[in-house]
């Protein structure tokens, strides 16, 4: 299916930045019109390269706000919605909860309202439309060491208020394609690290805290597994799954990368070490990192308290998209951590900035003459 005008929900995150410059690469006529609440993990300056391209609209607003919605579905005459807009740390769910039930549930609730009625009553886009929305791994709850891989037909089981929230979208989600129609697509991802990831996340923070030589924080034992996903996999196989995949079908998407938290901190400890060995300069720019000094920053990890109700492992079979759509991913483990590295070097004024939240400045002087929707 060809799609030429989308909806990109969250698209200021994380992967929905990644999935807006993989989209806009890969298809540059169209329109693509971002909307974006612009919490706290929301950057419009991850999309700065996409900002003044033809057809690029930012929309500072609530995805629950079912009137914003129509009225940018109906005028844009959006034929695509991807949905990312997603609170998504664990931890924060813990802490706080309510957030989490209003912006995944109500939110994911507003938006499929808001399509319902544009595209099934108001026949506002060219052709029958697509919601394409983008879930997690850890609506099936934890396996144990000798389980099977999450399947399509692994049977729900959340266990922190995240995942919980993330599992009442999808049901929501398939009720509409089930009873109104609205064509639908999901998706459930594993653990997913590159570019423009927040701080707050394990990679990130590790990477950033080797470099200033804080310490590396590790839940537990560090023997908890997850299955990791390059970003820029992941947005290839959502872009597939949005113009190919089958209406109704839920696709699990993984990297074939399943890792203990402790080996792939020791992993990335080891990779910062032969880039700084590789370029003297970064001893220059990072004094307080171990590796400047040839030491190892392995002795920075720090065995913390447990999360509440932690998840032992996660782990996808994948191979449904794999047969229908030929997904897999391109990237290992070791080269995805790598061109990781590279990014977070080569954009040390992005994260600078989200950090001590100067980015914020940088929004409120540039976004807003761009999001008139």
């Amino acid at each position: 299916m060809s799609f030429q005008s989308l909806l990109v929900t969250g698209g200021a995150g994380f992967i929905g930045a990644n999935f807006v410059r993989h989209w806009c690469s890969e298809r540059p006529g169209g329109t693509v019109v971002v909307l974006d609440a612009l919490t706290y993990a929301g950057n419009v300056a991850s999309l700065a390269d996409a900002l003044d391209r033809p057809g690029f609209h930012f929309v500072q607003g609530d995805i629950a706000d079912t009137a914003l919605v129509e009225e940018l579905l109906c005028k844009h005459r959006i034929d695509a919605i991807v949905h990312f807009a997603a609170e998504s740390h664990v931890d924060r769910s813990i802490s706080g909860p309510d957030t989490f039930i209003e912006t995944n549930i109500l939110g994911t609730y507003g938006l499929l309202k808001a399509a319902r009625r544009a595209w099934l009553e108001r026949r506002s886009a060219p052709g029958p439309g697509r919601f394409l929305h983008v879930s997690t791994d850890e609506v099936y709850g934890s396996l144990d060491a000798d389980d099977p891989a999450f399947s399509e037909e692994t049977r729900y089981a959340p266990n922190s208020p995240y995942s919980a929230s993330k599992a009442a979208s999808d049901h929501l989600v398939r009720a509409y394609q089930h009873t109104y129609g609205l064509p639908t697509v999901t998706t459930n991802c594993s653990n997913n690290y590159g570019p423009f990831q927040y701080p707050e996340k394990l990679l990130p923070l590790m990477l950033i805290n080797c470099l200033e030589g804080k310490p590396l924080p590790v839940y537990g034992d560090g023997a908890n597994v997850r299955d990791w996903l390059y970003v820029e996999d992941h947005c290839r196989a959502i872009a597939l799954a949005l113009t190919a995949g089958r209406e109704g079908a839920c696709y699990n998407i993984g990297g074939d990368n399943e890792q203990r938290n402790i080996d792939l901190v020791h992993l990335l400890c080891a990779a910062i070490e032969r880039r700084f060995v590789a370029d003297p300069s970064l001893a220059e720019r990072f004094p307080d990192a171990p590796a400047a000094r040839g030491e190892s920053s392995c002795a920075l990890v720090s065995f913390v308290a447990d999360r509440p109700g932690h998840d032992r492992r996660y782990a996808i079979d994948a191979s449904l998209i794999r047969r229908e759509l030929g997904f897999g991913p391109v990237e290992t483990m070791t080269s995805g951590l790598e061109r990781t590295i590279d990014w977070y070097l080569a954009n040390e004024p992005w994260w600078r900035a989200v950090m001590d939240g100067s980015y914020r400045n940088w929004v409120s002087q540039n976004y807003g003459r761009r999001s008139a929707g």
